[in-house]
């Protein structure tokens, strides 16, 4: 309220009386000093109140257990370990059951074992995630049909809402999402919304990651909460020790620098270039995108690299990035000019915005493939998958040889690039860096002012959110 009066040079008196109006009219909800939307309000307490009725009805699974166990093990050829044999089980004893932990931990073997366990018990079992690229993740590694959130509640475009609902639940025995920290308050309600009751609820994710890109930090509040069994892996499974990028993600979680590759390493996977001016940095992602990552690593500068960064704007930002690298990689043929933006055949694009009726989603990534002779109409591949626009449909694209931090979450990358300057200094955070590097899964560059990464991984620099979930989740509880 005081920084409304401030921004709008008002007497603090109407800024309080515009409050209570808001109030009055159901806009906003205001408890304990606190104002909150309406709608975010009744998200969280939705989200509270469906959750603790699920987690309160825990059904054990019959056994025994152990035998699919150690199938799954000779069928991996791998040993799950004390901690990952736990996580299975839990979910086996408990209703709601959350598995975190960050890279290299084991969170994608123990999503099949699950998997097997459920299937083996012959339990009707959906699998889901936020966006359409973390879905395409877990479908690929788990072997099994996952989808979106959205298709999964069936969201019905026309009136905005979910069919899947209180009213009508899902059919399903066990509903496993991925991703988890992606989900913002509202989908988060409206997923626990549509479970039937004596169904179960997996819930799989990373907390260190950024928070969802709308309202709230659900998984980082229900972890926080301690009122439904959380397993949160720890342990860096050998076959990933060898990774840098692994190890450094770790270092960054814990607040520490990450270290860099020697260039005479066989199996180098990280590098740091400092640099601190931004136009100097610039030229050095164009350069690495273009050149020398493709040269020493045979990776596609178009295909397989991508340039992660924290902000749009400035040298460094996305807006400027981008245009470098479509004059250095696609710099010649017919174009669309939207909004001033020249679009090419072989362009990398991205989707800003969920479609549901092309079925591409926020943050989906393709390249296009054709432009109609009148130049009014372009086809975009999206993961194989041909989808046309016509002129006044191209707002929701953008180039995306640059893209932000907060659009990649859910996505991995052969390589990424990644420049962090002082410049980018309001969006620094510990989470930030964390989630641009755990993106990459063969190669990882900084390029990087050292004070710059030191206050992204100063303590006091964490992406918080104010809500009321874990408290709430916590009384509820105990009532």
């Amino acid at each position: 309220m005081e920084a409304a009066r401030q921004e709008l040079g008002i007497d603090a008196e109407l800024v309080s009386a515009c409050v209570d109006q808001l109030w009055a009219a159901e806009r906003v909800v205001v408890d304990s000093g606190k104002i909150a939307l309406a709608a975010l309000d009744k998200a969280e307490k939705t989200f509270v109140r469906r959750l603790l009725e699920v987690a309160s009805h825990p059904r054990p699974l019959k056994g025994p257990h152990e035998p699919v166990l150690a199938n799954f093990e000779e069928q991996q050829a791998i040993q799950l370990s004390p901690e990952q044999r736990a996580a299975v089980l839990s979910v086996t004893e408990h209703s709601v059951v959350v598995i975190t932990g960050g890279p290299g931990v084991g969170k994608t073997t123990i999503v099949r074992a699950i998997v097997q366990v459920f299937e083996r018990a012959k339990l009707r079992l959906r699998l889901a995630a936020p966006t359409g690229r973390a879905a395409k993740r877990l479908s690929e590694t788990t072997r099994r049909e996952a989808c979106t959130l959205h298709r999964l509640l069936q969201f019905d475009p026309k009136h905005g809402k979910f069919q899947r609902n209180e009213d009508s639940p899902l059919e399903d025995d066990v509903v496993l999402v991925d991703e988890f920290s992606m989900v913002d308050i509202q989908l988060a309600a409206a997923v626990v919304s549509a479970l039937r009751p004596g169904s179960r609820l997996v819930i799989v994710g990373d907390s260190d990651q950024l928070p969802s890109v709308g309202p709230g930090a659900v998984l980082r509040d229900l972890i926080g909460s301690r009122v439904v069994p959380v397993t949160r892996l720890e342990t860096v499974y050998r076959q990933e020790q060898s990774s840098s990028i692994v190890r450094n993600a770790h270092r960054i979680k814990a607040g520490q620098l990450p270290q860099s590759s020697r260039i005479d390493e066989s199996h180098a996977d990280f590098f740091i270039v400092e640099r601190n001016d931004a136009e100097r940095a610039a030229e050095d992602v164009i350069t690495l995108v273009t050149q020398r990552i493709p040269q020493r690593f045979s990776l596609q500068s178009q295909h397989d690299i991508q340039v992660l960064t924290p902000m749009h704007r400035g040298p460094a930002g996305t807006h400027a990035l981008n245009l470098r690298l479509q004059a250095a990689l696609n710099p010649e043929g017919p174009a669309l000019i939207v909004r001033g933006q020249a679009f090419r055949v072989g362009d990398k694009v991205m989707q800003t915005h969920n479609d549901y009726d092309k079925e591409i989603y926020n943050g989906d990534i393709g390249h296009i493939t054709e432009l109609s002779e009148e130049g009014r109409q372009l086809v975009v591949d999206f993961d194989e998958r041909s989808v046309a626009f016509e002129e006044d449909e191209m707002d929701s694209l953008v180039l995306a040889y640059a893209t932000s931090i907060h659009k990649s979450q859910g996505s991995e990358y052969p390589a990424v690039v990644i420049p962090i300057l002082t410049s980018h200094f309001v969006m620094l955070s510990r989470n930030l860096i964390y989630t641009a590097v755990t993106r990459a899964k063969r190669l990882c560059v900084l390029v990087a002012d050292p004070r710059a990464l030191r206050i992204a991984l100063a303590e006091d620099r964490r992406e918080e959110r104010q809500t009321q979930v874990k408290e709430r989740l916590q009384t509820a509880a105990r009532e």
